[in-house]
């Protein structure tokens, strides 16, 4: 049994849209975390639509959405952030 994430559910949730309710037609992963806590107060559809969303409900939980970077195309950048200086 794999322990983990699978990388393939990471990336239907970055593809795939929502397919009923107030948000559908929005990619899971941009799905807002007050709906995602709706459903985890309500219940979670049955089956894989519920288990992708309990996934981003929880990447989204713990602030982990740089892991979706890469797989939606955009580059993850190690480096720190530059400060501005400001001059008085």
């Amino acid at each position: 049994m794999e322990d983990g994430i699978n990388p393939e559910i990471l990336k239907e949730i970055c593809f795939l849209k929502m397919p009923f309710g107030k948000y559908e037609g929005t990619v899971l992963a941009d799905l807002p975390i007050s709906y995602l806590e709706w459903f985890a107060r309500t219940g979670m559809p049955k089956g894989k639509l519920g288990m992708q969303l309990s996934t981003i409900y929880e990447i989204k939980l713990n602030g982990l959405m740089d892991l979706l970077t890469p797989i939606r195309g955009g580059t993850v950048n190690f480096e720190k952030p530059k400060t501005k200086t400001y001059k008085f």
